[in-house]
This record gives C-alpha cells, structure tokens and sequence, in this order.
C-alpha cells in the first residue's frame, strides 16, 4: 500500500502540455498554414465574444437600476391599490361576490414578442387593454366611485407587474448568456488561442530544423565531392609527375646509332 500510495505522489499530472504532445499535427508547411489561420479565427471570435460579453454586462447593468425603479413603483402601486381597497369596503361593505358576477371576460391581455440584444434573445411583454366593458355596479347601494377608482388602480398595478415580469426574465436570460459567454472567452484565452500557437511554434521550430538538417547534409555532400575531386586531381598529378620522371631518367632502351 505504501508503495501504490508513493507511486500515486510521484505520477505527474495531466497537463494542457502533454494533451498538446499528444495531438501534434505532422510538421508541414500546409500543415502551418491551416494552424495560422486556426490561431487568427480563434483570436478574432475571442475579441468578437469578448465585445458581447461586455455589451451584455452593460446592459445587465442597466436592467438592475431599472429593476429597482420598477420595484419601487410596484410597491406603490399596490399601496395605493390597498388604499383603495380599504376605501371600498369602507363605502360599499364586502363587494367581492358582486364584483366576481359582473366580470365576464378579461380587460388586459398580454403580448409577447422578442428582442435581440448582441444575439441574445430575450422576451418582451405588454400589457394591451382590450374594449372597456360596461361596468355594471348593480347591487352596490353606494362606492360606485370607489370601485372604479380601485379599478384604475389595479390596472395600473398590473401594468407594473408586466413589466417588472419582462424586466427579471430579461434579467435572467441575460444573466445567464454572460455566464456562458464568458466561459467561452476564458476557454479561448486559456486553452485554445494557447494550443494553437504552440502548435504553430512546433511546427515552426521542426521546419526550422528540417531545414538546418538538409543544409547541412547539402553541406557535407558538397564537401565530400570537393574532397572526392582533390583527391583524384592528386592522383592524376602524381601520374603525371610519374610520367615525367621516367623520361627524363631514361628509363626506355635506346635504338642502336649506326656510323
């Protein structure tokens, strides 16, 4: 055990280093090529994602302080609408049964559409008021004017809600998209745009040193025919120097003078 526990300590970690080892593409000049324009895409989506990240923080920023302007306008809203609640049970007694009975469809609805911030999709919502239908105050022996002032009140109440309700899912989605993105920018930065370049810098230094290798092999060729031709000038020199000693020795037979 305490062997597999010191083999544990000393095995070293997996590093970014030895997955880039071991995914080297073959070190050719196509190869460089598709490697730097690899890095220049990669540089160029960081920036772009960089610029979104940024423009949705901008408006992250904005939406917080209309959040909270919103948020104190939904507290007063529904202050006042408490206060005018109050007021119609204090004119009008208990009314929510005949108030029930006489609403028959719905005065708002809500639209929906979508909006585009730097590629982000987000929901919009809008409250539209539909026909006014006649309120019918039969049975209320008095608060007529209550009623209708609570009513415009609460109206005004959802309104706020709407859009305080546009406002957090905008909210949200954007908060979100800023998280993915800017896990994509630390993934470009740290990982990708690092991988790429050391892979343009393998490449690089292995055609440096195909390149130094057949120098040098040209090199010693071309020394070796030079040598290869010196010595067989001073073979033919020797011959030649060879030649002209037995001439001049006289080292052949003489034909025979005749007087």
């Amino acid at each position: 055990s305490t062997g597999s526990k010191r083999a544990c300590v000393c095995a070293p970690l997996p590093t970014a280093t030895a997955n880039m080892s071991s995914a080297r593409p073959f070190p050719t000049r196509q190869n460089l090529q598709i490697m730097k324009l690899k890095l220049v895409g990669a540089k160029k989506g960081h920036s772009l994602l960089k610029k979104k990240a940024d423009a949705l923080t901008m408006r992250l920023r904005a939406l917080l302080t209309t959040i909270l302007k919103a948020k104190e306008a939904m507290g007063k809203a529904f202050k006042d609408g408490n206060f005018a609640m109050a007021e119609v049970k204090y004119a009008a007694g208990d009314i929510k049964s005949a108030i029930i009975e006489s609403v028959g469809t719905a005065q708002k609805r809500v639209e929906t559409r979508v909006d585009n911030i730097a590629g982000v999709k987000v929901p919009v919502f809008k409250a539209v008021d539909m026909a006014d239908a006649p309120v019918d105050y039969t049975g209320l022996a008095r608060g007529g004017q209550q009623v209708t002032k609570a009513r415009q009140t609460f109206s005004a109440c959802v309104d706020t809600l709407i859009q305080l309700a546009t406002l957090q899912t905008s909210f949200l989605i954007l908060d979100e998209a800023i998280k993915v993105t800017s896990r994509r920018v630390n993934a470009l930065d740290t990982v990708v745009i690092p991988r790429i370049a050391g892979f343009v810098d393998y490449i690089v230094s292995e055609l440096d040193e195909l390149e130094r290798e057949e120098f040098f092999r040209l090199k010693r060729s071309q020394d070796k025919k030079k040598k290869d031709l010196q010595l067989a000038e001073a073979e033919r020199l020797k011959e030649i120097a060879a030649d002209d000693a037995g001439s001049l020795i006289g080292g052949g037979d003489d034909p025979d003078v005749i007087y």
